[in-house]
């Protein structure tokens, strides 16, 4: 079966696992895990000691025993659904991600992640048009990012 024109054109996704460690330089944080959720729309981030000061949000972010202290422009807050029906509201920031070689802004929801396994999760937003995820495998991009050093 023929191709079509305008499929040539869009360039082939990196493919990830279904976690990742990625970076938030404007942040000053990374590596981080985060849990690739297709189920997902926003980005998540684990935020302790939210506290909001005119257009700035100040938080901390707990990596293993460590606590970085954290502050960002405050974009607003959304309305988050959880999968049981639980409905939160969440402050929102946008910052710039790396995952792999690739660096881009996201939106980034604050919440309590304690009991979530992982202090970030990559929603639907973030990943739509970059990458192609494969369910079955873990942190893909760490291999590809040593092999280019």
């Amino acid at each position: 079966m023929p191709r079509s024109p305008t499929a040539s054109l869009t360039p082939p996704l990196s493919l990830i696992g279904w976690r990742e460690h990625v970076r938030l330089p404007e942040l000053g944080l990374g590596p981080v895990v985060a849990k690739v959720d297709t189920g997902a729309l926003w980005c998540a981030l684990h935020a302790e000691a939210i506290a909001v000061h005119g257009k700035r949000v100040r938080f901390s972010v707990r990596l293993g025993d460590r606590l970085h202290d954290c502050e960002a422009r405050l974009q607003g807050s959304k309305t988050i659904r959880s999968s049981t029906g639980h409905s939160q509201n969440r402050l929102v920031i946008e910052t710039e991600l790396i995952v792999g070689h690739q660096a881009f802004s996201a939106e980034v929801t604050l919440a309590d992640r304690t009991d979530m396994g992982v202090p970030m999760l990559l929603g639907r937003a973030a990943i739509r048009g970059r990458f192609m995820v494969h369910p079955g495998r873990t942190f893909i991009l760490d291999a590809k990012v040593r092999r280019h050093k």
